[in-house]
Order: C-alpha cells, then structure tokens, then sequence
C-alpha cells in the first residue's frame, strides 16, 4: 500500500517501481531460487487501487493467458494457460503488475519447495533450510526484498507454512473469499483457497479487499462487510477469549523453542488485555483426520494427473513424476465413491466440533509449525519409500497444526512473533478462527504488529543490501 500511495501521489512513477522490482530480482534470486520466469510485458490498470505494485504469482492455481504455468512438474512442462482465471483478472483490475512466476514443489503436494523440476527453494535467513511449502517461492521472494507481497495458495497449510518459515504475515482467507473460478469451482474438494504473504498486516488486507468476490457459477458467496478488511486491520480487536494448543494432536511434542515462542506470544496477548487458556479441540482420530485428508489429496491429484498426461500427450511413470506423487496417483485410482462420501462425511463431523469450539473461543493459537524446518534435502529423503497414505502421514507430522482450518473452510494466519537464536529461522504463530471471521483475525494481527512489529527485520539474503 506504501507504494501504491507514492505512485499515486507522483512521487514515483509505474515503470521505476518495476524496474526496481527486477533489480532485486535478478540481485538476489540466483541465492534463492524462488522465481522461475519473469515477465517484462504486463501492464496493469491505471484506475485500480494498487495501480504500479508489482506481484508474483505462485505457479500453480491461478492461471495467467499466455503464460506457462508448470506446477513445478516435469509432467506439465511447456504448457501453456489459455485463458486467465477469475483472481489474474482481479489482480490487473486491482492494478498490480505481475510480473513472474514463483517456485512449489510439485502439484503443491508437500510443505517444503524442493521440486525435481526447477531445485529447491531456499530460505533466505538461512540458506541452509528450507523455505517451506507449498507457497515456498512466493515467500521467499518477499522475504528477501524481491516484492512487498507474492500470491500463494494454501490446500493444508501452504500459506501459513512459508510465512512462519520466512517470517512474514500469511493469511488463509474462508473457503469461497476468493473465487477459484472459471475452470474450477473447488480446488481439492474445498481443502485450497488462494491468498497472499506480505511483509506487513495492512498489505495483505489491502491485497484481499482488492480480489474477493464471487462470480455468477460460484459456489459459495460471502456478503461484503460494511467495512474494508484494510480497516478492520487498524482497529483494536476488543477482549478476545483464545484457546492454546502447545502440542499437535498426532501425539508429537513441540520443539522446545517453539514452546518458548508460543509462551512469549501468550504473555503478549495477556498484557494486551486477552483471556488466554488452554484448549485442544477435539476432533476425533489423528489417524482418521489424516486418513479424510489423504483421501481428498490422493483422489483430486490422481485426476489432476491424469488431465495433465493427456493434455501434454506424455506417460505417467517416474520420468514424469516424483515418488510421492506416482504414490498418491495410484492410491487415487483405489479409492471408490464410498471411500469419498466417507471423507466427506468425516469432514462433517471435525466442521460441525469445530463450530462448537467457536462458540466457546473466539480463536484458538497454536504454533504453526512444532519445530523449525529442516535443511534442504531432508524432507524428501525417504519419499521412494512410502505409499501414498505413507507420504501424506510424514506430510501431516511435518506440518499437523494447520491442515483442520483447510478441513473447516475456515480463515488462520500465520504471524512472525518468534525468533530462533539457534538456527536465526523465524518461528510463526497460527491463529485459527470460525468462518468469515477474517475481520477479528486482521484486528488482533493489527495489533500484535503495533505492539511487536517485525516489519524491519530484515533476513541475511535482503534485496536492499
């Protein structure tokens, strides 16, 4: 919004904006790896309220015409979108520039960005670890100085996942804030939504009041607010009752660091006037809640798949896909219609308890992540070696905090309020709240970024150095 303030107040002009945004681009992405193609011919509309900010856009969910959009896979390689989805409309109408494509592991099947297609992703703290997943490019990017904010998708955690990691603002709006239209009406069954990381709270809000809206054949609407979400950011979130969940449900305990992070966080919330208690939500079967998820991963993927070989005339084997994904094609061939009615059902039921818990807090926190991410290389090790209900338990213990706001339809964020000295990673916090409740989630981020702002902290690898 800063940017878009200076352009339309004259004091810097459209085209110094971009060429400033290649600048960093081309500085520090060969440290990186986080943007895959640039695009030196967009324009953007001169009345939108973003008119000159320059954007990135993940390369997988949105489609821009014209474009490549490879979905970091060896089996999508070369193809081109025909047309522009529903949000590369809104973004111009909005007056962003894009002007690339950013890196995810492929088919956004992992919480880490270490494609065979395009390499990893590194994050730009430490070079060392990964940059998360499956939005890992589009964070990195910001989080070095490349852009102010990226656009990025969240199917289990892929917004929040990157932005804890990269220490950035990340929210994953409401299932149905942001049309997934034309080509699709649910991404994953409803599990994925798009969204934006940003360095600061009000950008990501400025980001949603610009793209949300449904169009005619959607199927979910969210009436408009009497007030932008930019707004709500700017206000003060009242006494909130929050739930606290230190430990995942899968049985795993928190990295001691983490615990810390969440304990420093608490104490915040309680000096800013908050009730804050423990409370786990139960949600049934670990076991159950990831074998629902699995089932709506491996069907919709195993689909996926199978439109992609057709549309590139190529084979389904392991020169065309990673293990994990064969893995998840063959388990989506097995599974029947009664196998899915039966994730929805189970769906349902966590929804329907999770409802209940609303009612009782206003949000629950936990820590995004139970433990800092691990170094490039280490995620994928094993993934030869693991079916396709294998693969999503070690994608699920790597990240089991956010996938039940994916399950729920329901808005979470992630917000940099820890810092590791061990690794100098940033530890994000993840707060979960009931449906369209995006107003009270962007007041309390509003206020823990006045009380705790991180917005000048700046990573090893920064654009600005």
């Amino acid at each position: 919004m800063g940017l878009a303030a200076l352009i339309t107040q004259g004091e810097v002009r459209p085209e110094e904006v971009k060429e400033a945004a290649n600048k960093a681009i081309e500085k520090v992405n060969g440290e990186v790896s986080a943007v895959i193609e640039l695009w030196q011919d967009e324009h953007s509309n001169l009345q939108g309220p973003l008119y000159g900010v320059p954007m990135l856009v993940k390369d997988l969910g949105v489609s821009v015409s014209g474009r490549r959009n490879e979905l970091g896979s060896r089996l999508a390689a070369g193809y081109v979108s025909a047309q522009d989805s529903v949000l590369t409309q809104k973004m111009r109408q909005a007056g962003l520039v894009l002007l690339g494509r950013t890196t995810t592991p492929e088919l956004a099947t992992s919480t880490t960005t270490e494609p065979s297609f395009n390499g990893g992703t590194r994050n730009p703290w430490n070079k060392r670890y990964s940059a998360g997943g499956s939005s890992g490019g589009s964070a990195a990017a910001v989080a070095s100085g490349m852009v102010p904010a990226a656009h990025a998708t969240d199917g289990g955690g892929s917004i929040r996942v990157p932005a804890a990691v990269n220490g950035l603002f990340g929210l994953k709006p409401s299932r149905g804030r942001i049309s997934m239209g034309p080509e699709v009406d649910e991404v994953w069954s409803g599990l994925a939504v798009h969204g934006f990381v940003s360095r600061t709270v009000r950008d990501s809000a400025a980001l949603l009041d610009a793209v949300q809206g449904n169009t005619p054949g959607d199927p979910f609407i969210i009436a408009a607010a009497h007030q932008t979400l930019r707004e709500c950011a700017a206000q003060e979130p009242g006494k909130l009752k929050i739930g606290v969940m230190t430990h995942p449900l899968n049985g795993q305990r928190s990295e001691l660091e983490v615990v810390a992070a969440l304990e420093q966080t608490i104490g915040q919330l309680i000096a800013l006037g908050h009730q804050v208690e423990e409370a786990a939500p139960d949600i049934g079967s670990w076991d159950a809640f990831v074998e629902m998820n699995t089932r709506f991963w491996a069907s919709n993927t195993a689909a996926w798949i199978d439109a992609l070989a057709a549309m590139m005339n190529r084979p389904i084997n392991a020169d065309t896909l990673e293990p994990a994904n064969l893995a998840l094609w063959r388990l989506g061939h097995e599974l029947t219609a009664v196998d899915m009615i039966g994730a929805m059902h189970m769906r349902n039921a966590v929804t329907q308890k999770m409802g209940l818990f609303y009612q009782q807090y206003d949000m629950l926190l936990t820590p995004a992540l139970p433990a800092l991410p691990v170094e490039l290389g280490r995620y994928n090790l094993h993934q030869g070696n693991l079916d396709g209900r294998g693969w999503m338990h070690h994608v699920f213990n790597q990240s089991p905090f956010t996938a039940l706001a994916n399950v729920c339809g329901t808005p979470a964020m992630s917000v940099p309020l820890g810092f590791s000295p061990t690794n100098h990673l940033p530890i994000g916090m993840q707060f979960l709240a009931g449906f369209n409740q995006e107003p009270v989630l962007l007041q309390l981020a509003g206020q823990l970024e006045r009380a705790c702002p991180w917005r000048d902290r700046k990573p090893a690898v920064w654009a600005g150095h």
